[in-house]
């Protein structure tokens, strides 16, 4: 009897230790952007167009697609603040720079039609947050005097305050 109660105590402690394995094995660790962090990322964009004497708006999305941070300066069309989520967006859910995937839609006919989407914007300024390889949200920044520009100030600013292993 004894034996036997010994080896249910056995098979119910490997059952228990298995069921925690495969629940640790089920979560997720992951890197996120923080509302500090998306403050930080927002001052430091527009700090970079300033450095040009550029106004602009900048936008910050987390990993999931939520609007993290929104600044804007003084007189810049209220059109870009719309323009500057849709960036960050685009640069989110595609991983790509929308400078990037703007080239990719002039030149491939199957990538054209990304234009169809209406949350897509593909014109430059929008760029993908990158630590150790995951993407963990984006910048979309409109206003400052073209696509090109507008990218920059968010490069810079993500060269600025993000450390990554990459």
């Amino acid at each position: 009897m004894l034996h036997k109660l010994s080896l249910m105590t056995l098979f119910i402690g490997s059952l228990a230790a298995g069921a925690a394995q495969a629940d640790s094995a089920g979560i997720a660790e992951r890197k996120d952007l923080t509302l500090a962090l998306g403050n930080q990322l927002a001052a430091a964009t527009l700090t970079a167009c300033h450095a040009q004497n550029r106004s602009a708006v900048v936008a910050v999305v987390d990993r999931s697609g939520h609007l993290v941070a929104l600044q804007r300066d003084d007189n810049v069309g209220p059109h870009n603040t719309l323009a500057a989520q849709r960036k960050a967006f685009t640069a989110l859910s595609t991983k790509t720079a929308t400078s990037e995937l703007a080239k990719r839609a002039q030149s491939d006919p199957s990538s054209a039609n990304l234009n169809t989407l209406d949350e897509l914007l593909l014109l430059g300024g929008g760029v993908p947050v990158l630590v150790d390889g995951q993407v963990i949200g984006a910048l979309g920044v409109a206003g400052a005097g073209g696509s090109s520009i507008d990218e920059g100030c968010a490069n810079s600013s993500i060269e600025q305050l993000i450390q990554s292993d990459e």
